[in-house]
């Protein structure tokens, strides 16, 4: 075959009979490829965002469990005694302990609002008692107590105050009572923060200390101000 010849027949073999090239460029064939996979039909059937996201997170976790039968002895057997054994323990501290509460010795102030005085926190005091408001009504009762100590000097009024703070600093002028001080206290700590459920003989109690401390007579030459160290 001469060269004329080889030329004229690599013109037909690469050109169609209407003149278009029968092979297409990459780039323009990928785009034309993209252009139709990205076509909604194609996609009708494709997971959701939510979806997506689950299948990852359970890859995750099956590449977690995967890793850790690996290591784990016996296998995945070995992984499923070992999350059992832990779930037990924590079970049984759990019924052991009991819910966890608030550390003893946090600070907890004794009034949670603005100022008011011994005769309001006692007027509320009793409306709670009226309505069997155990709780609420022993409350007040010891803020009217720590009030009326600070309307008659005893106690410097000072905000942040807790009800310990309070027992301890008014028995030095009130000896004969601070031991009543301090349960007085120790019953509101437990009640507001304990989660003890208080009865008609705790405000009982608590009234008859405030009635009590109204007519004590304190021993000035131990007074210290109420000042707190």
């Amino acid at each position: 075959m001469s060269i004329t010849g080889g030329t004229a027949l690599a013109r037909q073999l690469t050109r169609a009979d209407d003149g278009i090239p029968v092979d297409t460029p990459r780039v323009p064939a990928r785009e034309a490829a993209e252009r139709e996979l990205s076509r909604p039909m194609y996609h009708e059937n494709d997971p959701n965002l939510l979806q997506r996201a689950l299948n990852r997170f359970w890859e995750w976790v099956g590449g977690l469990f995967d890793s850790a039968s690996g290591v784990a002895p016996g296998g995945p057997l070995g992984v499923v005694v070992i999350v059992l054994i832990v779930v037990a323990l924590f079970a049984a501290l759990w019924w052991r302990l009991g819910t966890p509460r608030r550390i003893p010795g946090t600070a907890r102030t004794l009034f949670d609002e603005g100022p008011r005085s011994a005769a309001a926190h006692r007027a509320t005091a009793e409306t709670h008692a009226a309505a069997g408001r155990w709780n609420q009504a022993a409350q007040e009762r010891m803020r009217a107590i720590v009030r009326a100590l600070e309307e008659r000097a005893l106690l410097d009024p000072r905000p942040g105050r807790t009800a310990d703070e309070a027992a301890s600093e008014a028995g030095r002028p009130l000896p004969g009572h601070a031991a009543r001080l301090r349960t007085a206290a120790r019953e509101f700590d437990d009640i507001t923060y304990g989660g003890r459920t208080a009865d008609e003989e705790t405000y009982q109690r608590l009234s008859a200390l405030d009635l009590d401390l109204e007519s004590a007579k304190p021993q000035l030459s131990t007074a210290s101000g109420g000042t707190a160290e």
